[in-house]
C-alpha cells in the first residue's frame, strides 16, 4: 500500500507518493469530516408565495444575506442582509437606491427567514428561489484596517463578509475583515441610485484596473478612478473617486469573498464553442454558479442544484434582468469536481468568462450526478 495504507501494489510505492484516488486528496476545512459542511455556510431554498405572512425554512442555518428571485414572474432580484437591516432591499437588476420594504423579509430565523406580504418576496402562486449565505449572525464590528472606518460582519471560515461604509470622495482603503485577499467583491450605493460595481480577480490579467456591472451586460471596462488600479489585500480594498463606489457622504455596501479550497472558487475560462462544452475544474461539486463573459456584451447567468439540479437542463436566471427563469435550453452540467459549459451563451469560442461558484460537496466526498 501507499503511505496512507491505500492500494495493492506489486512493488512498494516510493516514499512520499500516494495512490491516485479521492481518499488521498487533502482534507478540506469545510466538508463532511470537518467542523462544518458547505451547507452550514451556503444553501438554496425554494418556496411558493402566499401573499400573507409565512416562515421559510430549510436553510439549515440563520442566514445573514439572502438573495431572492421570483422565478415565474418579471420581478427584480432582491438582496437583503442582517447588517443593513431585514427590511432594506437592493435590486441587482436595477440602479435604484435601497428600498424600505416592511412587508418583505421581517426576520432572519435559526433555519431561514420570515416574510410579510411583499410583492417582491411573497405573491400567491408565484415560485421563488432564495440563495442564502452565513456571515456572523448579525453581529457587526468596527474595522479600522483601512484609512476609512467600516462596519464589518465576517465569516472567515467561509470567506464571506458584509462591509458597510460611507464614501469619502477621495482615494481611500476600506477594511473587509476576511483575513484573506478577496477574489470577488461588489459594491452598491445605498442612499442614491448607481451602478453595481464588480471586482473579480480573474477579470483580465490586471483585474484591479478593470470592473464589471451587475446591472448591465457590458464587457469589462477600464477606469482608474474605480479601484485606483490597486489590488485588494488580506485586510483592505481600495476605492478611488468614482461616484458609484465612493461619493462623499453616501452610504454603501460591499459583499466580499475570499476563496476557500473545496468550498468556493472564483476563476475564469475560455469558451471552445463545442456542444460537448468546456470543462471547468472547481475542486467540488457545485451548488451554485454565476458566469459572465468579460470580452463581449452579454447577460450574467446564475445556476444552482435545486431549481432543477440534474444535467443537462439546469435552468438559468439573469442577475441584470428582472426576467422569469429561462428553461428553454441546456446551459451547464454540474459535475463532481466542477462544471461543463454546454452552450454558446457561456461557451462561445474564444470568449473569456469569469465564474463564481459555491460547493455542495468537496471533490474528496462528491459523487457524480
Amino acid at each position: 500500500t501507499d503511505g496512507n495504507g491505500i492500494g495493492d501494489f506489486k512493488y512498494a510505492p516510493p516514499s512520499g507518493y500516494l495512490a491516485l484516488c479521492s481518499a488521498n486528496l487533502p482534507e478540506p476545512t469545510i466538508g463532511p469530516d470537518s467542523a462544518t459542511q458547505a451547507d452550514d455556510h451556503f444553501n438554496t431554498v425554494l418556496y411558493s408565495g402566499n401573499s400573507s405572512t409565512q416562515s421559510i425554512t430549510g436553510v439549515g442555518f440563520k442566514p445573514d444575506w439572502t438573495w431572492s428571485k421570483d422565478r415565474t414572474n418579471v420581478v427584480h432580484h432582491v438582496l437583503t442582509d442582517s447588517s443593513r437591516g431585514v427590511h432594506l432591499d437592493l435590486f441587482t437588476s436595477s440602479v435604484s437606491q435601497e428600498s424600505n420594504d416592511t412587508n418583505g423579509v421581517t426576520a432572519f430565523t435559526a433555519d431561514g427567514f420570515n416574510l410579510g406580504s411583499s410583492t417582491n418576496h411573497n405573491v400567491t402562486n408565484h415560485n421563488y428561489v432564495s440563495w442564502n449565505w452565513k456571515a456572523n449572525g448579525g453581529t457587526t464590528s468596527s474595522n479600522t484596517d483601512g484609512s476609512a472606518t467600516t462596519t464589518v460582519q465576517a465569516n472567515t471560515t467561509a470567506g464571506f463578509s458584509i462591509v458597510l461604509y460611507t464614501g469619502t470622495g477621495s482615494t481611500s482603503t476600506f477594511g473587509h475583515g476576511l483575513g484573506a485577499v478577496p477574489k470577488w467583491f461588489f459594491t452598491k450605493t445605498r442612499s442614491n441610485s448607481g451602478d453595481w460595481i464588480v471586482y473579480h480577480a480573474k477579470n483580465t490579467t490586471a483585474p484591479e484596473t478593470d470592473f464589471l456591472k451587475f446591472n448591465a451586460t457590458n464587457a469589462t471596462e477600464d477606469l482608474n478612478t474605480m479601484y485606483n488600479d490597486t489590488a485588494p489585500t488580506s485586510t483592505v480594498f481600495t476605492l478611488s473617486t468614482n461616484g458609484d463606489v465612493n461619493t462623499s457622504g453616501r452610504t454603501q455596501v460591499a459583499y466580499c469573498f475570499a476563496e476557500v479550497e473545496g468550498y468556493s472558487k472564483f476563476g475564469s475560462y475560455t469558451g471552445n464553442g463545442s456542444t460537448d462544452g468546456v470543462f471547468v475544474y472547481t475542486g467540488f461539486r457545485p451548488a451554485w454558479i454565476m458566469t459572465k463573459t468579460t470580452t463581449t456584451t452579454d447577460n450574467w447567468r446564475m445556476y444552482d442544484n435545486k431549481r432543477i439540479g440534474y444535467n443537462p437542463s439546469n435552468y438559468v436566471l439573469y442577475p441584470n434582468l428582472a426576467n422569469v427563469e429561462d428553461s428553454a435550453t441546456s446551459h451547464v452540467d454540474l459535475l463532481s469536481n466542477g462544471f461543463k459549459a454546454r452552450d454558446g451563451n457561456i461557451n462561445s469560442s474564444g470568449n473569456t468568462y469569469i465564474y463564481m461558484a459555491f460547493a455542495e460537496q468537496p471533490f474528496k466526498y462528491a459523487n457524480a450526478r
